[in-house]
């Protein structure tokens, strides 16, 4: 590989999309193995595999990347201790994670691994990835949401930066989607999300693709990113096809190597048979980045007429020998899937197809596969049996020291409008988590403040752009200089922001999955971690940590994003199960929670009696009343439950 240019890496869900990327010119790959992998309905590999693919696409010039991008549970430590000394074994160029807990096993058994930061690890300013830097990560991949100027400045950091340049987008930052998780325990973060932002939503009874993302495509941003610095450049993809990998792969490497020009590779990749398309953030392209055809597939035109052995329309794609079609219905979502070995080319570009499908007139026509070339489907036998993995390897055990205290209660506030709601005397620990306009008119010399300084901690939202850094640098000396000192972060990077010796916690974004992330953060000076939202009752028992602190009322966030949602204000989105969500906007982020609450309140005597003695009501989303506080404070001391509420997946298991 040429040392100017990026890396061209792409993605290998099976054998045939592996030897596709590698004839396609990538210079890298990355694919999942049997577990622990963000992408488990892709086909995947062995573990038994790893020797041959490292062997077939060593010999041609191609890395091999190992994703293990999920969060674990406590319960999970020791089979990611299995398949982190397998690895360890066999030595891939790199293994991409997104689990602090899984970072401290390699750290701490396996440092000859090299590790990448997973996109979901959320990282999308320059503190964040010269936290990465510092803490031993080769490469940090950014999130997906950013503008090509904040790219711009964070490739200035000495940091390997990875971007994704073509394929799916998730609506909500990348990873961050508590959605499918609520509404069926399916975690995004663990690999089987049930893609909840491709669904239709009714709107005062009009269903509409509100959060339907059209497909990432970079093309005209790739020089950018190669004069900016970037390492390497992704396409994304695990679940596509063999002539999806082939076709995007050696697109971008044709561009990459001048040997097409932009606009000739944007008229290939508009029919990759994924989603429209839209550059996004980086392209300046938000306005139009929603879809509303929610499946995937190159949109071919409309069915002209047809009969009981054939129908035609008009395109003048020039179609493959053998090729896959989806034929859906006009007036309804219902639709036929085709594949095509015979069909006749006709004046004005009308393409006849043999079948009896007999569609209706006006039914859309989209490509859905092509076959360019054949790829191998099996990978070669190997000649050596695959070494075994040590029998002997120590579990990964860990030791907290649990203090013994009276309960804690923790209040979270979003608005300057609680404070003269709430009763600082009901609670440990006031946090307060504003938007720019209340913190700019927060009154630091008031009695109220002065009066419960100690009471109070400042929380850092999960998103900080780049351009937004320094005021929060500002305002962090400022409430350090009023004596207020203590902080909650969002993202455990975000302690680059802080004075040496800072005293912080961790929210419930800090990936607190087990023990074992838990550990890493107490390393790094957090006073204590908050638990998932998403937490089983299972998993939430089985910690050893018992400090942390339980969230046991709030609205959950089911997405966090940038991207705006086109609506009016106060209209509700309601999912075919009539179910019913609202949005909120704050600072320029997006804000997707249930209509009804999340309350555990009734479960806080039994979280006591296992341990548990820090708890959190989050009054965020919450229209601020005295009375509300009043009835929350009177049900949590007597541990009793507030109707109508849910509690996501306390009684069910977290998948």
């Amino acid at each position: 590989m040429n040392l100017n240019k990026p890396e061209l890496l792409a993605p290998a869900g099976s054998a045939e999309s592996f030897y596709a990327a590698i004839e396609a010119g990538a210079d890298a790959v990355y694919l999942g193995l049997e577990d622990f992998n963000a992408r488990k309905r892709a086909k995947n590999f062995k573990n038994s595999d790893l020797p041959i693919l490292l062997s077939e696409a060593h010999k041609n010039g191609v890395k091999v990347f190992i994703a293990l991008n999920t969060v674990l549970k406590n319960s999970e430590i020791d089979s990611m201790v299995k398949t982190l000394s397998f690895l360890n074994r066999y030595k891939p160029d790199a293994v991409i994670i997104q689990d602090w807990g899984v970072y401290n096993i390699i750290k701490s058994r396996f440092p000859a691994l090299t590790i990448h930061a997973s996109t979901q690890m959320a990282i999308h300013n320059s503190i964040g990835a010269e936290y990465m830097k510092e803490k031993g990560f080769n490469r940090t991949i950014l999130a997906r949401e950013l503008t090509i100027k904040e790219i711009e400045t964070i490739g200035k950091t000495e940091t390997e930066i990875e971007l994704f340049i073509h394929g799916a987008l998730c609506y909500s930052f990348s990873g961050m989607c508590h959605f499918s998780s609520f509404l069926g325990g399916y975690g995004a973060n663990r690999g089987v999300c049930k893609q909840v932002c491709r669904r239709g939503f009714n709107i005062n009874n009009k269903k509409e693709f509100v959060f339907n993302l059209k497909d990432n495509i970079q093309v005209s941003q790739i020089k950018r990113f190669s004069n900016a610095g970037i390492k390497s450049l992704k396409i994304e993809g695990r679940l596509k096809s063999d002539q999806y990998v082939y076709k995007v792969t050696k697109t971008y490497r044709n561009l990459i190597d001048k040997r097409i020009n932009e606009e000739e590779a944007h008229k290939i990749l508009i029919s990759d048979t994924g989603r429209e398309k839209t550059s996004y953030f980086t392209g300046a392209d938000v306005k139009n980045a929603i879809s509303n055809h929610t499946s995937s597939g190159f949109f071919l035109g409309k069915v002209i007429k047809s009969n009981q052995t054939s129908f035609t329309f008009r395109s003048n794609y020039n179609f493959p020998s053998l090729f896959r079609l989806r034929i859906q219905a006009q007036k309804s979502y219902s639709s036929d899937t085709l594949k095509v070995r015979e069909y006749i080319k006709k004046a004005d570009n009308i393409i006849e197809v043999k079948s009896s499908l007999k569609p209706d007139t006006g039914a859309l026509i989209y490509l859905t596969g092509e076959e360019i070339r054949k790829f191998p489907q099996r990978l070669p036998k190997q000649n050596n049996p695959l070494a075994k993995t040590d029998k002997k390897y120590k579990p990964f055990i860990l030791n907290f020291k649990n203090e013994k205290k009276l309960h804690q209660l923790y209040i979270r506030i979003d608005s300057l409008n609680w404070l003269k709601k709430i009763h600082f005397n009901n609670a440990d620990a006031i946090i307060f988590s504003f938007n720019k306009r209340d913190w700019s008119n927060l009154n630091l010399k008031s009695g109220l403040i002065k009066n419960n300084i100690k009471k109070i901690w400042i929380e850092l939202p999960f998103f900080i752009p780049e351009k937004k850094l320094s005021f929060y640098h500002n305002l962090i000396r400022e409430m350090i200089s009023c004596g207020i000192d203590k902080f909650v972060l969002s993202n455990i990077s975000q302690k680059m922001l802080l004075p040496n010796n800072s005293q912080f916690i961790l929210n419930e974004n800090g990936y607190s999955y087990n023990d074992a992330s838990i550990a890493h953060h107490i390393k790094e000076g957090a006073l204590t971690v908050t638990y998932p939202v998403e937490n089983d009752k299972e998993n939430l028992y089985s910690y050893k940590y018992k400090n942390g602190i339980v969230p046991l009322y709030y609205y959950p966030r089911l997405f966090v994003s940038r991207m705006p949602v086109k609506r009016a204000k106060g209209e509700i989105l309601k999912d075919d199960t009539d179910k019913s969500f609202k949005t909120k906007i704050v600072d320029g982020i997006t804000y997707t929670i249930p209509e009804t609450v999340v309350s555990m309140l009734q479960y806080k005597n039994n979280l006591k009696k296992e341990g548990f003695f820090r708890f959190l009501i989050d009054l965020s989303f919450e229209k601020p009343s005295s009375n509300k506080f009043k009835t929350l404070i009177k049900r949590y001391n007597e541990s009793q439950q507030i109707q109508p509420s849910d509690n996501f997946n306390y009684k069910r298991t977290l998948q």
